[in-house]
């Protein structure tokens, strides 16, 4: 619920969109990288923060 609030808040989710593509897209290559170093923990917390990233982007689209 207080992302939805902070989405609303933001004034400009024009400015953040750009941002959180960017941010979408290190953590893809972090992502990437764990996976062929075969770090399963790595793994886990990229696709826990992807999952964050993906939320944020979608409500922010809704907007």
């Amino acid at each position: 619920m207080e992302e939805v609030i902070r989405a609303f808040k933001c004034r400009e989710p024009e400015k953040r969109i750009p941002v959180l593509r960017m941010e979408l897209d290190y953590e893809l290559a972090l992502l990437h990288e764990a996976m062929v170093e075969n770090d399963p923990h790595r793994i886990d917390q990229c696709k826990a923060r992807l999952r964050e990233l993906r939320r944020e982007m979608m409500m922010l689209e809704a907007l």
